[in-house]
């Protein structure tokens, strides 16, 4: 049966998740997934920014970390202390991946579609780097520009540090999905985007992603649909056509663009097949590589390892690392 994620938000079931034992210095409690096979942040994390983030409100959001859904998955809500988590494979080849976690910009899937990815990728040999990104809806400043805050500073951080991961920083993509996908896409074509003020030599670094893979993205809010709520919890009200215009990502596609990876299902009920088309039909037209594979079936958020074992979906992850290999 397809996974919808309008299923999951359906059928959600929030439950207080108990802190581990084990404590990070100077950062959040883990908080242990009703398996107990998965936590979040895992042991080995990075906090993005030095101090307390740009536009800060006070107070600040508080963690709402819950299990939701028919998966008992991890969703998180008020990240105060946006990070990412680190997944390093056992026989890592240079390559690595900032995973970019979906909620429709109004929770972070860290589960479903962050440590799910870094379990599907790391036995390619990948290191895996999952996005744990503040919301625009929780009281930030500039609140459209504080998801690609978050991702700037990630790559940045990633780069500055790639001989402390054992990558290759030319080698270094990202995988974003949903409205995940969204901010993925705006960090291919707004790397460069003064969103936040430089705080030190990390800022100097690069945040182009080498390659991005968008999972079922939202590319274009003018033509997301109306199940997509993406465009008001991150925009909010604003009416101003600059803004609208930057964070209409699929129209930004250059021949600059580094190469794309889509993945889609055409029974997609909540991010129209029509998004990663169009995306399709932008990088043709600019010179930008670009591969797609689009499903007969697999719904909505089905991450990593949620689509049934028969379902040709579920080799995406797979056909990502071989495409990855060769860009």
């Amino acid at each position: 049966m397809p996974i919808d994620r309008r299923t999951l938000i359906g059928s959600a079931a929030a439950l207080t998740l108990a802190p581990a034992v084990a404590r990070a210095q100077n950062a959040p409690a883990p908080y242990v997934l009703g398996t107990g096979t998965a936590a979040w942040p895992p042991r080995e994390h990075f906090k993005l920014w030095p101090g307390t983030p740009p536009g800060a409100p006070s107070p600040l959001p508080t963690n709402d970390f819950t299990i939701n859904g028919g998966f008992k998955e991890l969703w998180l809500r008020g990240v105060s202390e946006p990070m990412v988590g680190v997944y390093r494979p056992a026989k890592p080849d240079g390559r690595a991946v900032l995973s970019i976690p979906g909620g429709g910009y109004n929770f972070v899937s860290v589960e479903n579609e962050g440590i799910d990815v870094a379990k599907a990728l790391t036995p390619h040999g990948i290191t895996v780097f999952v996005l744990a990104y503040r919301l625009p809806g929780e009281g930030w400043a500039n609140r459209a520009d504080v998801p690609l805050q978050d991702a700037q500073r990630a790559m940045r951080l990633i780069r500055a540090n790639a001989a402390k991961y054992g990558i290759d920083p030319a080698k270094l993509g990202i995988c974003g999905f949903s409205a995940g996908g969204h901010l993925g896409a705006s960090l291919a074509v707004g790397h460069a985007d003064p969103v936040y003020a430089s705080i030190d030599a990390v800022d100097r670094q690069s945040a182009r992603p080498s390659f991005a893979g968008l999972v079922y993205p939202v590319v274009s809010f003018s033509t997301a649909g109306l199940n997509s709520r993406s465009s008001g919890m991150l925009l909010g009200d604003s009416k101003d056509p600059a803004l609208l215009a930057r964070y209409e990502t699929s129209d930004r596609i250059t021949s600059g663009t580094p190469p794309i990876f889509l993945v889609h299902a055409v029974d997609d009920g909540t991010v129209p097949v029509a998004q990663s088309l169009v995306t399709i039909e932008k990088c043709r037209a600019a010179n930008v590589p670009v591969e797609a594979h689009i499903f007969e079936k697999g719904g909505h958020g089905f991450g990593a390892l949620h689509l049934p074992v028969d379902f040709p979906g579920r080799l995406w992850p797979d056909l990502f690392a071989r495409w990855t290999a060769k860009h």
